[in-house]
């Protein structure tokens, strides 16, 4: 049934002075409606954006190395088909010369007379440019000492019967004079692989190999794909060990 036509007016009125009135909210559920400028919200993490902590650190050129800034230039990718503007700059020491692109929106200020390099970024509140930040310098860094001092990786082979030697292969090698690293490692073939340019390998032991080079990435890239033959297992311990690398033991199944 309808409501009287009094009634009816008496809850309109009601109505519109409850719309004309402000409406009175509890003290703890105020901070919850106020609306706050987007500047002054923060995020869900409670970090701070911080500088870099690698990437703020002054690089060090030690004498005899060389830096060289080359202009930008665009660089295609393959994934994307927005432009990549790169920045190549050439290290060259004693040892040799690599090259290094680095993103446009890295700066690079090198102070010849004291011998330093700065890094950093154009804005600092992009995170792939926070974390370029202390990759450049990473990889920079790594360069500088290749050129200067190299890199060496040490390869220890254990097991019964593991050996490693370093012999020529006249026949299977891609440029004069290369080396091959030959492992013993249990199979019915020796394994065999082929030293890249900038690579030297030396046995000083049967069960050990020293790698030495300039560039730090490819000297690890080669002793992963040397490790991969024999990975390190955990019930007797034996396998290729790269540096300083330990593995904990298990017990052994019973069954």
């Amino acid at each position: 049934m309808l409501a009287p036509r009094t009634g009816r007016r008496a809850l309109e009125r009601a109505a519109a002075a409850s719309c004309s009135s402000a409406v009175t909210l509890p003290s703890f559920l105020v901070p919850a409606f106020q609306t706050t400028p987007a500047a002054a919200r923060r995020n869900f993490s409670a970090t701070t954006n911080r500088q870099s902590k690698l990437g703020r650190t002054p690089l060090s050129i030690p004498p005899g190395v060389e830096l060289t800034i080359g202009d930008l230039f665009v660089k295609k990718d393959m994934t994307s088909y927005l432009k990549t503007y790169k920045r190549p700059i050439t290290v060259t020491g004693p040892l040799g010369k690599l090259e290094l692109e680095i993103p446009d929106y890295v700066e690079f200020e090198y102070d010849e007379p004291a011998r330093k390099v700065v890094l950093g970024v154009k804005d600092r509140d992009q995170r792939n440019q926070r974390e370029m930040w202390g990759t450049t310098w990473s990889y920079l860094n790594n360069y500088i000492m290749g050129v200067s001092e190299g890199h060496t990786a040490v390869l220890r082979l254990v097991g019964i019967g593991y050996r490693a030697t370093v012999e020529p292969r006249p026949k299977l090698e891609t440029y004069p004079g290369q080396q091959f690293v030959c492992l013993k490692l249990g199979f019915s073939h020796p394994v065999e692989m082929g030293l890249p340019t900038s690579m030297r390998a030396s046995a000083p032991q049967p069960t050990r190999l020293l790698l030495e080079g300039i560039n730090k990435e490819e000297i690890m890239q080669f002793a992963a794909l040397l490790r991969r033959w024999r990975v390190p297992e955990p019930y007797k311990g034996k396998g290729i060990f790269v540096n300083d690398e330990t593995i904990k033991l298990k017990q052994k199944k019973i069954k």
